[in-house]
């Protein structure tokens, strides 16, 4: 991209073409030369008054203001039908004004939902901590339960400013324990023995009995077998086989938690057969799932008399059986989930235990039908050993992933978790998805108020891989300190965010992975990054309906923050989940010098930019770039 000078102004031209040097994987790409002009000035608006709340409206258009439920900070507006209003979450906001561009936290945290943070001011005071997405498991709880945690984070984003995504993650293929008869945890203690059953015991459970919710589970172990808690959190040995009971010696203690996986290994190796043996389908569940696929069916193809009866069932059939091939250990408890999370408008569903990229394709397609205005986000948790051989297509099939190491490291070996993660993280930008290290990062904080400093290099490595996220677990479900976790995480990714700036050590851009077309946004997107970077540009703005051209610029990790501007409120929710971004819900016409005057008019009263401010400004309404100082 060579820079030449056309005017006495300020005003230079630009044209973009693929370098001579770029590798010859990728096609030659004839592109138009869009013109880059950098303005010394630019006219204003009149200035408009800020509300104290998120939004900023003209004057003339305030709305009352309703008292806060909780806290004196964050008051209550009602925004009115009006397009002159902008959006942004109050806590990045706040860390945006303190810090200033350059110091913003880069790196988004996904913070678990439990019975520690499941009440509004425990959930507003994550959203101030700097929670990104709250994600429910479920695994736990009541789909009541769930729906109570939905409706409060929605009041937290209407009331209090904030715009928390909402994920859900569905069970999935895991064989897991019981409830623990109702106690919220057990402590196993070395030497004592233990009994899995997959008897029914409701309430009444002995001491030191775990119900299992696998009928195979006896039949399936052998003496000798050793049984892993929660990834080896705990582990068993078994001793004896007693009819449906299961008799197993403590050889690693830990604390057992209601519904934790499991997983068996026998002479060193995972068994891995138990997939094939998951429960058999009962006629009620055939039934459901046909059920299930003729409305998908009917739905999809909006019959219009186009397929009799016969056909149609037929076509279910075959779909029944497919869906049944490709992972019917997720299809029988999860469907009702999903049915949920589409109802709820949750922003993303994270599916476990994937295996294929099949099962991510069956249910985009199935949530298309379900709700073709409401575009949810699926996710892809990738913590089975099969995963591993069909990585490229369940990402790219999917609209991201999760690392979930905890699962993953009980099926794989323990020195591999590290540079399996480094992979997943690295194909993930390559192929423009966000990706999320999940699990175990602070597990001491789980009953401790600080962590081990171990636990502090491995979430430092995490960060330093540009991660787009990193998520908490039962730190913040149901640990002691869920705040002081969450402060952790933040504390440590700016840090080495910052470090990885001053060392230069950041990645200008990622290399396009060849199952990638490349075309003209990235381009652009490529070029404008470089150039934040060696201007040293305050920020990076781009105009987006989609996300789209937003997700590309993340995925070169500027230096700079990027402000996001987008119509969509559901858009703006899931850019959240993007490593660098700052989501705005503004509307935006087609003329980018009026989207430029009415959005510094806006930023510059409520505070968040300043005159000589260095913007590049990109959108997927023109192809150009602009280079601008804020009048």
């Amino acid at each position: 991209m060579t820079p030449s000078v056309t005017s006495k102004s300020l005003r230079f031209s630009f044209s973009i073409a693929p370098s001579h040097s770029q590798s010859n994987l990728f096609p030659i790409i004839s592109l138009p030369n869009p013109n880059f002009h950098l303005f010394r000035q630019l006219p204003l608006l009149k200035p408009i008054s800020a509300v104290q709340s998120n939004f900023l409206v003209p004057e003339v258009q305030k709305t009352q203001t309703f008292p806060a439920t909780n806290g004196p900070n964050f008051p209550a507006v009602k925004l009115p039908p009006d397009t002159g209003a902008i959006v942004v979450d109050r806590a990045t906001e706040s860390e945006l004004k303190e810090n200033g561009f350059r110091s913003t936290r880069r790196t988004k945290i996904v913070c678990t939902i439990g019975p520690q943070t499941c009440g509004f001011d425990e959930l507003e005071a994550l959203a101030i901590g700097g929670m990104n997405v709250a994600r429910i498991n479920m695994c736990h709880g009541t789909r009541e339960w769930h729906r109570q945690v939905i409706e409060r984070v929605r009041r937290l984003n209407e009331e209090k400013g904030f715009g928390v995504a909402m994920m859900m993650d569905t069970e999935g293929s895991e064989i897991h324990m019981g409830d623990l008869g109702g106690a919220t945890s057990a402590k196993a203690e070395d030497g004592q023995i233990w009994t899995f059953t997959v008897r029914t015991l409701g309430l009444n459970c002995p001491e030191r009995t775990i119900t299992v919710n696998y009928d195979g589970f006896a039949e399936d172990m052998k003496v000798g077998d050793e049984l892993l808690v929660d990834g080896g959190m705990v582990r068993f040995v078994v001793t004896e086989k007693i009819g449906p009971d299961v008799i197993c010696y403590c050889t690693d203690p830990g604390m057992l938690l209601p519904r934790a996986n499991l997983t068996f290994w026998r002479d060193g190796s995972l068994v891995r057969e138990r997939n094939a043996m998951l429960p058999t389908i009962s006629s009620k569940e055939i039934s459901f799932l046909i059920v299930m696929t003729l409305r998908f069916d009917r739905e999809a193809r909006k019959l219009d008399g186009g397929l009799t009866p016969k056909e149609t069932l037929h076509e279910a059939s075959r779909n029944l059986i497919d869906l049944l091939a490709f992972d019917i250990s997720w299809i029988l408890h999860d469907w009702l989930d999903i049915d949920f999370g589409i109802a709820e408008g949750v922003d993303f569903i994270a599916v476990s235990f994937v295996k294929s990229a099949e099962v991510i394709k069956h249910l985009k397609s199935y949530i298309a039908a379900r709700s073709p205005k409401n575009d949810i986000a699926v996710i892809a948790k990738l913590e089975s050993i099969d995963s591993l051989s069909n990585l490229e297509e369940i990402i790219l099939a999917s609209d991201g992933a999760m690392v979930a190491r905890g699962d993953m490291g009980a099926q794989i070996p323990l020195e591999q978790v590290p540079s399996v993660q480094g992979n997943i993280v690295q194909l993930c930008k390559q192929l423009n998805k966000p990706v999320i290290v999940a699990s175990q990062l602070l597990e001491s904080m789980v009953e401790y108020p600080i962590p081990t400093r171990a636990e502090v290099a491995d979430v430092s490595e995490a960060v330093g891989q540009q991660a787009d996220a990193l998520m908490l677990s039962g730190e913040s479900a149901m640990g002691h300190y869920p705040e002081k976790a969450l402060a952790v995480l933040r504390s440590v990714s700016l840090r080495i965010e910052r470090w990885l700036r001053e060392k230069r050590h950041s990645t200008l851009e990622v290399p396009i992975s060849s199952s990638v077309c490349i075309g003209i946004p990235e381009e652009m997107c490529n070029a404008a990054v470089k150039m934040a970077n060696k201007l040293e540009a305050d920020a990076l703005f781009v105009y987006t309906k989609t996300g789209h051209m937003a997700s590309l610029l993340s995925r070169n990790r500027p230096d700079c923050p990027v402000f996001a501007f987008t119509p969509n409120s559901s858009v703006r929710r899931r850019l959240n989940l993007r490593w660098g971004l700052i989501p705005f819900c503004l509307s935006f016409s087609d003329d980018m010098e009026s989207n430029l005057k009415r959005t510094f008019s806006l930023l510059k009263a409520r505070g968040m930019i300043n005159s000589g401010d260095l913007i590049i400004v990109v959108s997927d309404l023109l192809q150009s770039i602009q280079v601008i100082n804020v009048p």
